[in-house]
C-alpha cells in the first residue's frame, strides 16, 4: 500500500496519480475509481477530486457529468499540436542552454541519459520519465523560466507518446543513439548543431506516431 505524507498531500495526489495515467497503470477511457483509489491511499475523496482537477487543467484526464473522471485518449491531433509546438520551441532552447549550463548543470544531464539508456534497455516503465527529464536538462538552463514552463507541460502530455512511439522493435536503439549525438553536441557548447539533431530527432517522432496513431484509429 501506498503510503502518503500529510504535508504537501494535494501536491503529493497529483504527482501520484500522473505517474499512474502516465505509465499506464490507469487505462485510458476507462472511469477513475475515485473511492477505490481513495481507500488504497487512506485519504477521503476531496483531495483527490482536487488533484483529479488539476490534471484535468493538464490535459489528462477529462470529466463527464455524473460519470466522473476519464484518462484522455491518444489521438493523432493531440500529438501533431504536441509535438509541433516542441518544433517551434525546443530546439531554440537547447541551443542557448548549451552555451549557458554550468558545469553541475551538464553533469546531470550526463546522469539523466545514463538512467534512461538503462530504463530503455530494460524496457522499463521509467522510459517515458526520463526521457521527459533528459530533454528538460537540455533547456533548463537556458535560464528561460517561462518557456521552459510551457515545454515541461508539453512533455508531460507527450510521455505516453513516447512510450507508444517506442513500442516497435527497434525505435529504442535509434532514441538512444539520437539521445547520445545530442548530448554529445550540447556538452560540446555546439548549440545549433544539437538544436539541429533535436529538431530532426521531433520530426521523425511524429512522423511514426503518425503512422502508429491513424492505424489505430483506422
Amino acid at each position: 500500500m501506498t503510503k502518503l505524507i500529510v504535508r504537501n498531500l494535494a501536491e503529493q495526489l497529483v504527482d501520484l496519480v500522473r505517474d499512474r495515467i502516465l505509465n499506464g497503470t490507469i487505462s485510458a477511457d476507462q472511469p477513475i475509481r475515485q473511492d477505490t483509489l481513495a481507500a488504497e491511499l487512506g485519504i477521503s475523496k476531496i483531495p483527490l477530486r482536487e488533484a483529479l482537477t488539476r490534471l484535468e487543467q493538464e490535459g489528462l484526464v477529462r470529466s463527464q457529468v455524473n460519470r466522473g473522471y476519464f484518462v484522455r485518449s491518444l489521438s493523432a491531433a493531440e500529438a501533431e499540436e504536441v509535438y509541433a509546438l516542441r518544433l517551434k520551441l525546443e530546439p531554440e532552447l537547447v541551443a542557448l542552454a548549451a552555451e549557458r549550463a554550468t558545469e553541475d548543470e551538464r553533469q546531470y544531464a550526463i546522469r539523466v541519459l545514463d538512467e534512461l539508456d538503462k530504463a530503455t534497455d530494460a524496457h522499463g516503465d521509467g522510459v517515458g520519465r526520463f526521457n521527459r527529464a533528459f530533454h528538460l536538462a537540455l533547456i533548463q538552463p537556458s535560464g528561460q523560466s517561462i518557456t521552459t514552463h510551457l515545454l515541461e507541460r508539453l512533455h508531460v502530455l507527450g510521455e505516453r507518446y513516447v512510450r507508444k512511439h517506442l513500442e516497435p522493435l527497434g525505435r529504442d536503439q535509434r532514441a538512444n543513439d539520437e539521445h547520445s549525438t545530442i548530448l554529445r553536441l550540447w556538452l560540446n557548447r555546439d548549440g545549433n548543431a544539437a538544436a539541429s539533431v533535436i529538431e530532426s530527432h521531433i520530426e521523425k517522432t511524429i512522423v511514426d506516431l503518425r503512422r502508429q496513431l491513424t492505424a489505430v484509429q483506422d
